[in-house]
C-alpha cells in the first residue's frame, strides 16, 4: 500500500485503482478506508478511485501533536488536497459520510478548484441549536465522552473493550436490516485496538470537529460564500444522529444542492448501500 507525502507531518496511506474520472472516498468514524469495500468494485473500469485513511486512522500516521487542531476538518482537508495534488488528479469527485462528509465539505469550501462534485451523507450544515434538543443529546453523548481522558483510560489498547464500544455504534446507528459482518468487525477492532489507535481516532472530537460543536458555531454564510460545487446529498431514513427534518436548511449553505432520501438504511450509507452510493457518484459525475 502506498503512502502520500507528509503534510503537516502526516502521511496518508491509501488504495488506488482504476482509471478515468478521479473519485476520492472519505471514510467515517468508527471506520477506515475499508468502509468502501463494496463501493470500489462498482466504480472500477470507469473511475480512478483513491481511498485514503484519514489522519489518525488505519495505516495513516497517528501522531500526538501538542496542537490537537492538526486533526480538525481544515487540517484533514489539507492532507486530502495534498494527496489529490501529489497524484495529479486535478479536480476529483469527493464522496464521504460521517467525518468524511465534513472533510469533503471543507475541501470544497476552501479548495473548490480541486473538487468536481460532492457526494455526501450527514453530517451537513443547517442543524443549528436543534442539536441541543433532549432527543439529540441522548445520541451525541459520545462527543463529550471522547473529550475526557477517561475515554482513553477505559478503551485505548484494550481490544475487548474496543470491540464492545464499536459494536454499539455499528448496531445502533445502522438500519434495521443491517448487521456488520464478523470479518469487518474483526478488522476494525484490530485497527482501533492497538495502543494509541483509539486515542488517535477521537482526536477529531478533541479538535472540536464533531457535529455538536460545528452545528452551534455554524452560521449561514453570505450567498457568495456558500459552497458552489455541485453537491448531491444522500440522507438515510434510519440515522438516529441526523433526522431528515434537519435537511431543511441546506440551501443556506450550498448554491447547487440536491437531496435524495435513501430509505431503509442508517448512518453508514456507503457500507449499508454501496450500490446506491456508487450510483450517486455516477450521477454526480454525469452532470458536473
Amino acid at each position: 500500500m502506498p503512502y502520500g507525502s507528509a503534510v503537516d507531518g502526516f502521511r496518508l496511506g491509501y488504495d488506488r485503482s482504476g482509471s478515468g474520472t478521479p473519485v476520492v472516498l472519505l471514510h467515517g468514524w468508527p471506520g477506515d478506508r475499508t468502509d468502501y469495500r463494496g463501493v470500489v468494485p462498482l466504480l472500477d473500469g470507469t473511475y480512478q478511485v483513491v481511498v485514503p485513511d484519514l489522519r489518525g486512522f488505519g495505516d495513516s500516521d497517528k501522531h500526538t501533536p501538542q496542537d490537537v487542531q492538526q486533526y480538525s476538518a481544515a487540517a484533514q482537508a489539507r492532507s486530502v488536497v495534498g494527496l489529490i495534488d501529489e497524484l495529479d488528479l486535478g479536480s476529483a469527485v469527493l464522496a464521504g459520510y460521517d467525518i468524511g462528509s465534513r472533510i469533503a465539505q471543507a475541501v470544497a469550501r476552501d479548495h473548490p478548484e480541486r473538487v468536481r462534485a460532492l457526494v455526501v451523507s450527514p453530517p451537513l450544515p443547517g442543524i443549528g441549536d436543534r442539536v441541543l434538543a433532549p432527543a439529540a443529546q441522548r445520541e451525541f453523548w459520545y462527543h463529550s465522552f471522547h473529550r475526557l481522558p477517561l475515554a482513553e483510560r477505559l478503551l485505548d489498547g484494550r481490544p475487548s473493550a474496543v470491540r464492545d464500544y464499536l459494536t454499539h455504534f455499528w448496531s445502533h446507528w445502522s438500519g434495521p436490516e443491517f448487521a456488520l459482518d464478523e470479518a469487518a468487525l474483526h478488522h476494525l477492532v484490530s485497527a482501533y485496538g492497538s495502543p494509541g489507535a483509539f486515542t488517535a481516532s477521537i482526536a477529531w472530537y478533541r479538535a472540536g470537529a464533531g457535529a455538536v460543536a460545528v452545528s452551534l458555531a455554524e452560521k449561514p454564510p453570505a450567498r457568495e460564500d456558500r459552497i458552489a460545487v455541485p453537491t448531491s446529498v444522500l440522507w438515510p431514513e434510519h440515522d438516529p444522529l441526523f433526522p431528515r427534518a434537519w435537511s431543511d436548511r441546506l440551501g443556506d449553505f450550498f448554491t447547487d444542492v440536491t437531496v435524495e432520501f435513501a430509505d431503509g438504511i442508517g448512518h453508514f450509507v456507503p457500507v449499508e448501500a454501496p450500490a446506491r452510493f456508487a450510483e450517486a457518484i455516477r450521477m454526480a459525475t454525469a452532470i458536473s
